[in-house]
């Protein structure tokens, strides 16, 4: 892939690792400034629940900023576009619609079909 192109792709996923350590930081300001002390049971419940949702989020977002650095490091070691399983080059395309793909369209397919269904 050619210079320019990596920049186009380290701005987005730089843009998007920012939005992502921002949204999460907030995230959890917000949950430690919501320490009540609740005395009804369905308030205790409410407010346990909203808790586990936020930490879920969290953690799914963690996920994500990994992905991006991943993605980041490959730029930087010139492996960024190329498939880790066949090393053809991944598509344009598909880089836009998943900046973080390591993966081109016919490998993820065939891993996703070896793969169990979840429920």
């Amino acid at each position: 892939m050619e210079g320019e192109r990596l920049d186009v792709f380290r701005d987005l996923l730089q843009q998007r690792l920012e939005a992502l350590n921002k949204k999460m930081g907030s995230r959890i300001g917000q949950l430690v400034d919501q320490r009540e002390s609740l005395s009804d049971q369905t308030d205790i419940a409410t407010e346990e629940s909203d808790r586990d949702m936020v930490l879920r989020l969290n953690d799914h977002e963690r996920i994500m900023v990994q992905q991006i650095q991943h993605a980041l490091r490959r730029i930087e070691e010139g492996e960024y576009g190329i498939c880790m399983a066949c090393e053809d080059d991944i598509s344009e395309r598909r880089l836009l619609a998943r900046p973080t793909a390591t993966h081109c369209i016919d490998c993820m397919t065939e891993i996703e079909a070896t793969q169990p269904v979840r429920l």
